[in-house]
């Protein structure tokens, strides 16, 4: 069976309504959306993967000159997204007015030029740089940065934010744009270090350098970490739930990677920095991360400043 099955096909294979009910209440079938079936994916399948289902689902039943957009887009350019944006499939028309939510479509118009789409996996979709700046236009900004961040360091090139953003000059949202692709960084490597350096610059900390690299007094890597203060002696790690297990390494247990992390920051302390961690839960209230920091701030006042600081950039 096909992933995605219509009821007319699966009428096609010889099963009448009642089989389809049967289907559905044995758990074997599940509806996608209306007229579409498919095998149920796992209880823990990912978001990501339940979206691209609702989009396999969805596409044959809208206008061909629909483009695949927004959220829908960034889930098929490995982009982060956001639980409220994967409710519907979000496309885009290339037209001025006739924009429209339904309950498992959203319908934005905006022009749209040869140059804004490409073709993945089969769908139209609007390109990465034109899916970053869509939802720089229109997501809050410590989503749209974490967006943008994703999008750099997986290789746009900033030339395409830049030549976008000079299209849209009257476009809603535009201002909110340029103020996501000023602050993106290409060296944040997750979303949770893109929202904490958002975060941190709304509550008035000092502009950290992302993947900062910590040398000792001999000129040799010590460490590289999530964000580093160098003028304060400081360096922060977010810890989130995925971290650990992207760093382990074939036929290593995440025990091990946690002792390695233990071992690294222990030879930070020896070395005289500070070392400031936290995790979403934490930044659900920033100004006490904030907080944290500038205590371990004036620790490095007091103590003075590592020996051999001057660490670099990625």
């Amino acid at each position: 069976m096909e992933e995605i099955q219509s009821t007319s096909q699966l009428n096609l294979l010889g099963l009448e309504r009642w089989d389809i009910e049967r289907l559905l209440q044995a758990e074997q079938l599940e509806r996608v959306r209306r007229g579409a079936y498919a095998v149920p994916l796992p209880a823990d399948a990912a978001k990501e993967d339940r979206h691209r289902r609702l989009i396999a689902a969805t596409i044959p039943q809208l206008d061909p000159a629909a483009v695949l957009s927004h959220s829908s887009a960034a889930i098929l350019h490995d982009l982060p997204v956001w639980r409220p944006g994967l409710q519907q499939v979000h496309v885009t028309r290339s037209r001025s007015t006739g924009g429209q939510r339904r309950r498992l479509v959203h319908l934005h118009v905006a022009p749209l030029t040869a140059g804004d789409t490409e073709l993945i996996d089969g769908f139209a979709v609007t390109t990465a740089a034109r899916t970053v700046l869509d939802l720089a236009r229109s997501l809050p900004f410590r989503h749209a940065v974490a967006v943008a961040d994703r999008a750099l360091a997986a290789g746009l090139s900033p030339d395409l934010l830049d030549m976008g953003l000079a299209s849209m000059v009257r476009w809603p949202g535009v201002r909110r744009a340029r103020r996501t692709c000023g602050f993106a960084d290409h060296r944040s490597e997750s979303v949770g270090e893109s929202v904490s350096r958002v975060d941190f610059a709304q509550v008035g900390l000092p502009t950290p350098t992302p993947q900062y690299e910590v040398l000792d007094e001999f000129g040799r890597l010590l460490a590289r970490c999530d964000l580093g203060w160098e003028e304060h002696g400081t360096v922060g790690e977010f810890d989130g739930k995925v971290k650990y297990g992207r760093l382990l390494r074939p036929g290593q247990r995440v025990e091990e990677v946690v002792y390695a992390e233990k071992l690294r920051e222990d030879a930070l302390r020896d070395h005289g920095w500070q070392v400031v961690r936290w995790t979403w839960d934490d930044l659900r209230y920033p100004a006490l991360v904030r907080d944290r920091i500038l205590r371990a701030f004036a620790r490095a006042d007091r103590c003075g400043l590592p020996d051999g600081i001057g660490g670099s950039t990625s």
